[in-house]
């Protein structure tokens, strides 16, 4: 007799996973704002936008993930901090055109469904929509045996904003002579765990595994409460590519940004990769943020009220360069 076939004995338990989401739905209804038209499990999620405090609203939107830090969490079972990098790294992007996060959707893929594991996932998912002032209004669980391992996950998110068009920060009024503010990070971030993991054995991953799963700090609030009040011309999210490669999307052609490596103090988790993995310097400030992650770029006068905005939200910062003539590039000395 042949066996008779069904989608869970394939690996895809529809009812575990139909479970899953009634759970979460207190959890994810906790982010929604007023804006937010019923609850997640239909075929679209609503989001009532009203365009009347803009003038001319303009949509931003960003999608991104992870990574390997992925890997660490699991190497530990820790997994309620990188819902948090998940929407960090969206919203701290659209950020640096000006926008204001308003909702965002998530996408998680695993071989095999383990309920624990994802709640705690989504619980940072939605501690960090929290943090961005936004909400959680839908995404996909998915469960694929055969392309994911039992235990392995991917996670993916994807976010929309607004800013008024006038008031789109792209870099265009930058000037030589203007500075650059280094907003300090909350270590490294979710970019260039390839080479941690390289850098570091398992047991090592293990005993570091505190700091190298610190969330991605979400930058929103403090930064818009700056844009409302200073006149701020360029922002950049130090993600990968970090300085080098993230900072000379904002500079206008005939320009450099020009970095001063002494004039923050780099945290101790970026000296010990360096050190064991004998890393050259420059390559660590081509893959990791070295303790700043985000900049803003600024007239000289405008420093001290940017400074003292900051202090509200305890987030240190430093002058860490200026804007000089060049080509489109950073020079670190």
């Amino acid at each position: 007799m042949v066996k008779r076939l069904t989608y869970k004995s394939s690996g895809v338990d529809i009812a575990k996973a139909n479970k899953f989401k009634k759970e979460i739905k207190t959890l994810v209804a906790k982010t929604f704002t007023r804006e937010v038209m019923g609850g997640i499990g239909g075929f679209g999620s609503l989001y009532d936008f009203s365009s009347a405090q803009y003038k001319h609203p303009i949509l931003v939107s960003s999608s991104d993930g992870v990574g390997t830090k992925l890997l660490i969490a699991k190497l530990v079972n820790k997994h309620d901090t990188v819902g948090i990098d998940l929407v960090a790294m969206n919203t701290n992007d659209i950020l640096c055109l000006g926008a204001k996060p308003i909702f965002f959707l998530d996408y998680i893929a695993s071989g095999k469904l383990e309920p624990q594991v994802l709640r705690d996932v989504v619980k940072g998912i939605a501690d960090g929509c929290k943090q961005s002032a936004c909400s959680l209004i839908g995404g996909e669980t998915a469960e694929l045996p055969g392309m994911y391992k039992p235990g392995d996950y991917d996670l993916g998110g994807f976010t929309v904003g607004v800013v008024d068009k006038a008031k789109i920060i792209n870099g265009s009024k930058i000037k030589v002579g203007d500075v650059i503010l280094g907003l300090e990070s909350n270590g490294i971030h979710s970019n260039g765990y390839s080479l941690v993991r390289k850098v570091f054995s398992a047991a090592q991953q293990k005993r570091l595994a505190r700091e190298l799963l610190k969330p991605t700090r979400v930058y929103v609030r403090p930064v818009l409460d700056i844009i409302k009040n200073v006149n701020i011309k360029g922002i950049s999210h130090i993600t990968g590519g970090a300085f080098y490669g993230k900072i000379p999307r904002i500079i206008p052609r005939g320009m450099a940004a020009l970095v001063y490596k002494k004039s923050w103090p780099v945290p101790k988790i970026f000296k010990m990769i360096q050190k064991n993995g004998n890393v050259e310097e420059k390559e660590m400030f081509r893959t990791f943020n070295m303790g700043i992650g985000m900049v803003l770029v600024m007239s000289a006068k405008e420093i001290p009220k940017a400074k003292r905005i900051l202090a509200k939200y305890r987030l240190k910062s430093w002058v860490i360069g200026r804007i000089v003539k060049g080509n489109k590039e950073t020079r670190i000395v």
